[in-house]
This record gives structure tokens, C-alpha cells and sequence, in this order.
């Protein structure tokens, strides 16, 4: 059976001119032929090895291969194929095969959505310059960040990935093919760790690959993380939602790169939700591993008001330590600190004021971090001074306080009692407003006293107490 075309002209144009080609069309092979997908391993359709097109008013195979093929002069393999001369025109309707080898693949670039500390960027061998949020990089360009350097990259399809600290990545694949608008995108890990939040795939050719050393780890949709770590040659590959297919690097001449459309199935490993793996680089994969369940924090709500930033977890079962990590956004997507810790507390140093998401996960025996609780927590260092004084020749006592973001409305209350823990007040005075208060006529004793500095600014109330301080008063 010769096969001219893919589909049905309309019109008796579309049918004289697809008669003539067929007339001199010889030894065509059936389209069934060419269009039955092969079978892998797992039983699943792999890619067919055309793609279709129909066609438009006027359209003709010159002007096919200079939009869709990899070369123009392609326009005579697609007469060959279809079978069908090169008329100078051809009517809407007709459906021919392009070969997806041949397909023309256009080069996507990536936009920087957020950068924090340092982070460079350099294209093939040209040497590194700072990288700013805004910019754009493409195929060959290498990305590098420092301690406390974090960088998003967001993707044409909405998803992102994010390069966290001491990291190092390569863009090795960014294109898509520019009939079907599958979209390619394959990143080199080459030192430490990359999130994925990746958009489902939406065509069965969309490929998404991070390699590193000792896995490929590929995805249809999914968020997960992926940690190389050159001291051990080891990858950590930890999935948070979807699935991840990991299998081997190159080695043998073997391609590192499963072909796109090979369902993640057919990897040699398959991570789910909620499971990690550890590989070591030359070792088979590592099988799959529970991750942790995801902790929690000990008065995460707390305006974090100190000297410097400072959380509790609660202690978790089975964690050999915790992983903390500070952004601006609920999704971690513009990172500012990134802290390990191996006890249940850990301290960020300083922070400007403002509005932080913290995330918290427990790390494992085999150094997978589990799954994540984040808490929104609000950064003000509201700083309070206090002092007390025996006015001289007298029994006066003059209490004084300071505070900071004194530009802000502040109201006061002061505490006094005669224990420590200020649950019978002597005195009890609110809605203070100035930064001072005389006692008078203290009989003698011992005496317990704390100042409470009150703010309402930009909606929010904010509260800070003194350390609860004590005096004696001589007879």
C-alpha cells in the first residue's frame, strides 16, 4: 500500500492535487507502519518516530522546512518521505510525517527571580561575573554560589530551580522544539544542591533531567531535591511531591540521558513521594528510603525580636540532626540563610527587620532531609533598656527605659511585686508614656520589677519585656 499522506484534503482542489502525487509515488511503506510506537521493557508506548502536520492554505514543503525541520533543505527529505512532489503550493488539510530527529529545536532562556548573597555566572569558558535577579541565562552558562549565596531560576514553563548555597550548575539542554513545543531542559549538578519545583509535563516528549556524578534523576512534574556531594561522590535524591525515575550516569558509551518520552517507569529506580535515595558515584542505585516525618518548632510564632535570630525544634524521632532554612516566600524560592544544625536549636545570627518564612526538616542517618514544616515568623528587633536607682537622701526609687524604633508610637507597663515570678503586682501600671517612674515610700525589702514596651505598627502588635530584675531597699 502506498501512503501519501497522513490524513484527508477537503475540497476537490486538496483531492486532484493528492491524486497526482500518488500516481507518482513508488515503493512507499505503510503508514502503519511508520506511525506503531515500539515497546520498552515495562510495556509502555515509547515516542513514534514521525511527527504530523497539517496543512495550510498555500503552504508548501520549502516553507514546512524552514519553520519546523533542523534544515531547510529538509524540505526534500519531507518530499521523499510523503511521498509527494514540491508543488509551489499545497491545500489546507493535507497531514504530513516529519521525522522528530529532524525537527527544528529552538533555545529557551531561563530568568533569575531571586538572587541573596554570592552568586556568579559565566557562558562556556568566558570567566565569572556577579549574577542579578532579572537577568537570563541560557545553554552554557555556568552558575556558582557562595556561603550564604542562593540564586531561582524560573523556567518558560513556570517551573523553577534553585541553587543553594556552595552549589555549582551547569545548563547543559534549554530548548524546545519548535512544532510540538516539547520543551528539553537538562542541568549539571556538579556540587551541591538543587530544589526542582517542575510544572507537570504536558507532552509525553517533555524532558527534565538533573545529573550529577553518580545518578540522572528525571521527572514528569514533580518537587524534589537533589544533593551532590564531591568528599563522599555520593547523591542524595529526596522527593517531596510526584515522582523521580533515577538511573545511572554515563559510562561505556552509554548515553546519560534517557530519551525523552521514556516513561519514568522504566528507570532503574523509581522514588515516590515521601522516599529518598543515596547513591554512591559507581555503585548501583540506592533503593528507596522513608524520609523523615517533617518536624516541628517550639513557639514558631514568636516575634523574633533578639540580638539575633533564634529557633527551637522539638526533638524528632530517629533525626541525627536538622536542617533550617530562612526565605521570603512560603515556597523557598528567594533564599536568604540556609543553617545544619546536630542539636535542636539553632541561631541565624543577625536579620533585618521584616516578614521571613522558616523551614524545618530532620535529617537522617543517611543524610537525607526529611519532609519540611514552614512557619511565617516576623523579624523586629524591638530593643528594651532598663535601669533602676535609690534616689540619694531619700526612699525614692527612680526607675528609667529606653527602647528602640523610638519613632514608632510606644506605650508602656510597669511591674512591680515581691517574688520573682510577679504574680501578686504591688504595682501594676499600664499605658505608660514616658520612659521614666518614681516609687515613693517603698518600705524595706526585696523587690522584683520588668518594664513591657508595647508597639502597634503597620497593623501588627508588638510586645517586648525587660529581664525581670530585683533590688533590695535597706531599712
Amino acid at each position: 500500500m502506498t501512503v501519501c499522506v497522513g490524513g484527508a484534503a477537503s475540497g476537490r482542489r486538496a483531492a486532484a492535487w493528492l491524486a497526482a502525487a500518488c500516481l507518482i509515488a513508488t515503493g512507499a511503506t505503510s503508514w502503519s507502519a511508520h506511525a506503531q510506537p515500539a515497546r520498552g521493557k515495562t510495556g509502555a508506548k515509547a515516542l513514534p518516530v514521525y511527527a504530523s502536520y497539517t496543512t495550510h492554505e498555500g503552504d508548501t514543503l520549502y516553507d514546512i522546512a524552514a519553520r519546523y525541520m533542523a534544515d531547510p533543505a529538509d524540505w526534500a527529505l519531507l518530499s521523499r518521505l510523503n511521498h509527494v512532489p514540491a508543488p509551489r503550493r499545497m491545500p489546507a488539510g493535507i497531514v504530513l510525517r516529519l521525522p522528530f530527529q529532524r525537527l527544528r529545536q529552538d533555545r529557551d532562556t531561563a530568568r533569575v527571580v531571586a538572587t541573596s548573597g554570592p552568586v556568579e555566572h559565566a557562558f562556556d569558558t568566558s570567566p565569572y561575573l556577579p549574577l542579578k535577579t532579572g537577568e537570563t541565562l541560557a545553554e552554557g552558562d555556568h552558575l556558582r554560589t557562595g556561603a550564604n549565596g542562593f540564586a531561582t531560576l524560573e523556567l518558560p514553563d513556570g517551573s523553577y530551580v534553585t541553587v543553594a548555597q556552595n552549589g555549582e550548575l551547569n545548563i547543559e539542554r534549554l530548548r524546545h522544539i519548535t512544532l510540538t513545543g516539547a520543551a528539553d531542559r537538562i542541568f549539571q549538578l556538579r556540587s551541591g544542591e538543587i530544589e526542582s519545583q517542575v510544572t507537570h509535563a504536558t507532552r509525553r516528549d517533555d524532558r527534565f533531567q538533573i545529573r550529577s556524578p553518580s545518578v540522572v534523576a528525571g521527572v514528569r512534574g514533580t518537587r524534589f531535591r537533589v544533593d551532590y556531594n564531591g568528599d563522599t561522590q555520593t547523591t542524595a535524591v529526596a522527593v517531596l511531591d510526584g515522582a523521580v525515575g533515577v538511573d545511572p550516569p554515563a559510562q561505556h558509551g552509554r548515553s546519560a540521558a534517557p530519551a525523552p518520552g521514556r516513561p519514568l517507569q522504566a528507570s532503574e529506580q523509581l522514588v515516590k513521594a515521601s522516599f529518598g535515595n543515596v547513591t554512591r558515584s559507581g555503585g548501583a542505585i540506592g533503593s528507596p528510603l522513608q524520609l523523615l516525618p517533617a518536624p516541628s518548632l517550639a513557639r514558631p510564632a514568636r516575634v523574633q525580636d533578639g540580638k539575633t535570630v533564634k529557633f527551637d525544634v522539638n526533638p524528632a524521632e530517629h533525626a541525627v540532626g536538622y536542617r533550617l532554612q530562612i526565605s521570603h516566600d512560603a515556597d523557598q524560592l528567594d533564599l536568604v540563610r540556609d543553617l545544619r544544625v546536630s542539636a535542636p536549636h539553632a541561631d541565624f545570627g543577625d536579620l533585618p527587620d521584616g516578614t521571613y518564612f522558616v523551614r524545618v526538616a530532620s535529617t537522617d542517618s543517611n543524610g537525607l532531609d526529611g519532609l519540611p514544616n514552614v512557619y511565617a515568623f516576623e523579624r523586629r528587633q524591638l530593643g528594651l533598656d532598663a535601669s533602676a536607682a535609690q534616689r540619694a537622701g531619700s526612699h525614692d526609687y527612680e526607675f528609667r527605659w529606653f527602647v528602640s524604633h523610638s519613632n514608632v508610637p510606644t506605650r508602656f507597663r510597669f511591674v512591680l511585686a515581691k517574688t520573682a515570678d510577679l504574680s501578686h503586682p504591688m504595682i501594676d501600671r499600664t499605658d505608660l508614656a514616658g520612659g521614666e517612674l518614681v516609687i515613693s515610700d517603698l518600705p524595706p525589702g526585696i523587690y522584683y520589677w520588668t518594664i513591657v514596651a508595647e508597639q502597634f505598627d503597620n497593623g501588627r502588635f508588638y510586645e517586648k519585656s525587660s529581664p525581670v530584675r530585683s533590688f533590695t531597699l535597706a531599712r
